[in-house]
């Protein structure tokens, strides 16, 4: 048994190790990706501000976009953070741990009326 293990990770190694039959020959690297066009500057408004606190003996952290109070960063003493979100752009933050129970989807507003 002792040298039955060995063996085997072996030769799960080599397979891991060599290349896939069915890949063709001819791969190529990608192309770099354009350059952005003439005159493009970034638009600084969309830029998150951080403004870092100090609550108690809590660190804080606060990101904000044109103003608006998105999301909080909370790291205790014992260095384990936790984020308020708000999610949904209500004012109502929902705490978030590092491994979040929840997927966290990637949301942009694009119109607001």
């Amino acid at each position: 048994m002792r040298r039955l293990l060995p063996f085997l990770m072996l030769c799960a190694t080599s397979a891991l190790a060599a290349p896939a039959a069915n890949a063709p020959a001819d791969l190529q690297p990608l192309p770099e990706p354009p350059a952005p066009p003439p005159g493009y500057e970034p638009d600084p408004a969309l830029e998150p501000q951080v403004t870092i606190l100090k609550r108690g003996e809590d660190n804080v952290e606060e990101f904000r976009v044109r103003g608006k109070l998105y999301m909080i960063k909370v790291t205790p003493p014992h260095g384990v953070p936790y984020y308020l979100v708000d999610d949904r752009g209500t004012g109502e933050f929902i705490r978030q741990g590092e491994v979040s129970p929840r997927l966290m989807v990637p949301m942009w507003i694009l119109k607001t009326f």
